[in-house]
C-alpha cells in the first residue's frame, strides 16, 4: 500500500506542475456550466428535481470524459516519454502503480466535482431539495468516474501512445454507455441482463432521483476492480515480455 502511495503522490505533483489537469478539469467545468445553464436552469419554470437531475446528467457526461483523458497518461504517456521502464524495475508491484494512478486520477475527479458544487445551491434561490438527494447524486458521480477511470486505465495500459488510449478506452466505454439501446431491442430475459450492464442509464437514474441502491453500489465497485485488475495482468505480461 505504501507503494501505491508514493505513486499517487508523484502523480498528482506531475499533474500540478504541468497544469495539465487544471486546464481539462476547467474545460469540462465550462460544458457542464454551459449545459446545466441551458437544460437545467432555462427559461421556464421547472421542478426543483428535475432541474437538479439534469445537473447530474451535465456532471456524469463530464466525468466520462474527464476520466478517459485522464486516463491516457497514466500508463500510455509513461511507456510514450520512456518512464514506464523505470516504474517497472523499482521496487513496486504492478498492483501498486495501477492503484496509485487510479487514486491520483480519482483524487482529480472528485476534486472537479467538488468545484461543481455551487450549481446545485443554485436550485436554492428559487427552490428546495434535500441534501440528501445531492449527497447521493454525487455519489453516483463519484461511482460513475472511478469506473470510467478504471475502464480508461485498461486502454491506457494496452496502448503504445495516448492517442490509441483515449480511442481503446472511449470505445470500451460507449459501449457500456449505449447497452441500453441493445437493450431495448433484445428480447426478455436477455434484455434484463444487457441494460443491467449499461453503465449509465439505468445505473445512475436512481442517484439522480436521490436513491441509493446497494447493487448500483456493488456494480460500479465491480467495473472498476475489474478493469483495474485487467489493466495489472496487462502490465504485468507486458513485464514478462
Amino acid at each position: 500500500m505504501n507503494g501505491a502511495l508514493l505513486v499517487a503522490r508523484r502523480e498528482l505533483s506531475a499533474y500540478l506542475s504541468s497544469f495539465l489537469g487544471f486546464l481539462v478539469i476547467a474545460a469540462v467545468l465550462i460544458g457542464e456550466g454551459l449545459y446545466f445553464n441551458a437544460f437545467g436552469l432555462g427559461t421556464t419554470a421547472r421542478l426543483s428535481s428535475d432541474v437538479l437531475r439534469e445537473f447530474f446528467n451535465a456532471a456524469s457526461g463530464g466525468t466520462m470524459l474527464l476520466s478517459i483523458v485522464l486516463a491516457m497518461r497514466l500508463l500510455a504517456g509513461e511507456r510514450e516519454q520512456g518512464t514506464l521502464v523505470l516504474l517497472n524495475t523499482a521496487p513496486i508491484k504492478d498492483g501498486e502503480i495501477v492503484a496509485g494512478k487510479f487514486l491520483a486520477a480519482l483524487g482529480l475527479i472528485a476534486t472537479k466535482l467538488v468545484l461543481t458544487l455551487h450549481m446545485p445551491l443554485l436550485i436554492f434561490v428559487n427552490g428546495k431539495v434535500s441534501a440528501g438527494h445531492i449527497v447521493v447524486g454525487y455519489a453516483g458521480v463519484l461511482l460513475l468516474g472511478a469506473a470510467a477511470l478504471a475502464i480508461g486505465m485498461f486502454g491506457s495500459a494496452l496502448a503504445k501512445t495516448q492517442v490509441i488510449a483515449v480511442v481503446i478506452g472511449g470505445v470500451i466505454l460507449a459501449v457500456f454507455v449505449l447497452l441500453w439501446m441493445v437493450a431495448r431491442i433484445t428480447d426478455a430475459p436477455l434484455n434484463t441482463f444487457i441494460s443491467g450492464l449499461a453503465i449509465h442509464h439505468e445505473r445512475q437514474r436512481p442517484f439522480m432521483t436521490g436513491v441509493l441502491k446497494l447493487e448500483n453500489v456493488v456494480y460500479y465497485v465491480g467495473i472498476s476492480y475489474f478493469f483495474l485488475l485487467a489493466a495489472t495482468k496487462t502490465l504485468e505480461a507486458r513485464r514478462w515480455r
